[in-house]
């Protein structure tokens, strides 16, 4: 593999630990300790910016959705950054939200965050899933 797929393979390991650490495990504190650089940029318009700012406020929403999960159905990775299709459910019974995320990666670690999120709606105009 090039050195250039080793790092984008890197990255796609650095954000799924960081997303199943902050969200299925319950633990964002540490998520973002690990694996989220100091200068972090928040993109994000319901999100501070920075990185213990935006700590603090996923802390704060997982703290607020003990049942939380998220399941990665997608990782993609380009060099630095690393696009992510995820299942978010606030409730086992919800039908929950399809996220996109794109996450920046410099000196190892997540730097800059984007994401896109929309409903999984009760009835679709089609029969294929957002998954």
């Amino acid at each position: 593999m090039t050195e250039v797929g080793e790092m984008s393979e890197q990255h796609k390991r650095t954000v799924q630990d960081f997303l199943n650490l902050a969200f299925n495990y319950k633990r964002p504190a540490e998520a973002f300790a690990r694996h989220v650089h100091p200068d972090y940029v928040q993109h994000n318009p319901h999100a501070p910016d920075g990185a213990a700012a935006s700590a603090a406020h996923l802390t704060d929403f997982v703290a607020r959705f003990p049942a939380l999960s998220l399941e990665i159905k997608r990782v993609f990775a380009d060099r630095d950054h690393v696009i992510t299709h995820c299942h978010l459910k606030l409730t086992p019974e919800s039908r929950g939200t399809a996220i996109m995320d794109i996450m920046r990666l410099w000196e190892g670690r997540i730097v800059e965050h984007w994401d896109v999120a929309q409903e999984v709606p009760e009835q679709a105009a089609n029969s294929n899933t957002m998954f």
